[in-house]
């Protein structure tokens, strides 16, 4: 970027934050229905009535008319009030002490991993995968006890955007939860929860899930209802997600292939491998971007988004707490892997690099922390802090390769800078553990809450202890 234009142009950068670029868009398509087995269906008139019975005063669950104030459709920005940055999560994770999964709260609860926590979805929103066949049956959980969790959980990530990918598949007459929990939940769940709800998939969809909804659609707000989108089979959550991070069960996978297989058979083509762009950014290896830009050791991408961002985003709050509008974000995807000039003062969003430099690093074939390293990490809370430091310098040093190293240095260095500032951009070393931890480190298999806590562990580290760490 030409450091004479942004100095040209200071009102428009400082007016970043204020400006909502994009026009409203409606997000739900609805494809053609699916019907599954019987086991997995529930009485169509039954759930009217019941829904009926529960909701006798319609009008005590409407939503206020300022309750969505400012609130966008599926991918664009919305605006959040200043106390949305208030929270510290490193007690709640327990960053600073050692993590075993039997002393999470709700432990009985989440062992069943009912609830995962996936990374970032294509526009740096926090993906939360909430699996229906993993519901124990009903008889055998507290139902309260399990409202209490879904919000313990979800507390920790609704303060920033963030998306629900819902799998269907697996709900059946055992576990369903029974109407007076869903009116529970409908009321506990307010605003706090909706506000930052960017997106929600709901996955393999059957003939009840959709009668449901139009039972509840006169009183839910239609802003929310925006916010749904069907999906018949997992390919389609491709375009929104990186779907091979999520942790999608073994069997709905399998049900997916049956769907497939039934009603939408594959044409057979002959296969053609995949070729990428010179100038490609991102979807590709470090040693592919090297070895094609003149030996660079940092990607053009995260040299220009740190660059810009330390000029003019170190004092803005919440910054990669926000996600940017979807159809910008595109775009400036494909100008990067296209080679074209990319000028973040015309985009007029300071959330746009913040949300690029978050995508570049989760759409690595294999994360910047590399999955060499992973066991290693989850095997460090066990250790005192001084053991911890240096058993990170080794695998920083010794272990992970000479690339992802001069990377991760650079990127981390700069997580520092804004550190430095989180007295005006809110983001504290914990915080900003939160937001890139999921993206410098993943695992090849499933993980749980448990792990992601000894990830976030393990990025604060690095943050609190760069000087000690990075020492070549």
């Amino acid at each position: 970027m030409d450091t004479n234009q942004s100095q040209e142009q200071p009102a428009k950068v400082n007016n970043f934050n204020r400006q909502n670029s994009g026009k409203e868009r409606g997000s739900c398509s609805t494809a053609s229905e699916i019907d599954l087995d019987d086991d997995l269906e529930f009485d169509e008139f039954g759930t009217q009535l019941a829904v009926q019975n529960a909701f006798t005063d319609s009008t005590e669950l409407e939503e206020t008319k300022d309750g969505f104030q400012d609130e966008r459709g599926l991918g664009d920005r919305a605006y959040t009030p200043d106390p949305y940055l208030d929270d510290d999560f490193e007690a709640e994770l327990g960053m600073d002490s050692e993590v075993h999964e039997e002393d999470l709260p709700f432990h009985d609860i989440a062992k069943h991993r009912i609830l995962e926590i996936a990374g970032d979805d294509s526009y740096g929103r926090k993906v939360i995968v909430v699996s229906a066949c993993r519901l124990p049956p009903s008889k055998d959980i507290d139902q309260h006890r399990f409202l209490q969790y879904l919000k313990h959980t979800l507390d920790q990530y609704v303060e920033n955007d963030y998306t629900i990918v819902y799998l269907h598949y697996g709900l059946n007459h055992l576990n369903k939860p029974t109407f007076a929990w869903l009116r529970e939940a409908y009321r506990e769940f307010d605003r706090k929860y909706k506000k930052n709800l960017k997106a929600l998939y709901l996955v393999h969809p059957t003939r009840f899930i959709k009668v449901l909804w139009l039972l509840f659609k006169p009183i839910i707000s239609a802003k929310f209802g925006k916010k749904l989108m069907y999906v018949n089979y997992l390919d389609e959550l491709k375009a929104h997600l990186h779907v091979d991070q999520l942790y999608i069960p073994q069997r709905v996978r399998e049900h997916d292939a049956v769907l497939l297989e039934k009603n939408k058979p594959p044409v057979r083509q002959p296969s053609v491998a995949k070729t990428y762009l010179d100038t490609q950014q991102f979807g590709v290896s470090l040693q592919f971007i090297k070895e094609h830009n003149n030996y660079e050791p940092v990607p053009r991408v995260v040299r220009e988004c740190v660059t810009f961002l330390k000029e003019h985003g170190l004092e803005t709050e919440g910054i990669f707490r926000r996600s940017a509008n979807a159809n910008t974000v595109k775009t400036v995807h494909k100008m990067y892997n296209e080679g074209q000039k990319v000028d973040f003062v015309q985009l007029e969003d300071i959330h746009i690099p913040a949300v690029m430099l978050k995508s570049f690093l989760r759409e690595l074939p294999e994360p910047i922390v590399t999955f060499g390293l992973y066991s290693n990490i989850m095997k460090m809370h066990t250790l005192p802090k001084d053991a911890k430091i240096v058993e990170t310098q080794r695998l920083l040093l010794q272990e992970l390769p000479e690339d992802n190293y001069v990377v991760l240095k650079y990127i981390v260095e700069f997580l520092t800078w804004v550190a430095a500032k989180a007295e005006d951009n809110m983001m504290t070393p914990p915080n900003l553990a939160i937001v890139f931890g999921p993206n410098l480190v993943w695992s090849q298999h499933q993980a749980s809450l448990t792990s992601l806590s000894q990830i976030n562990s393990f990025t604060k580290l690095l943050i609190d202890h760069y000087e000690e760490l990075f020492t070549k």
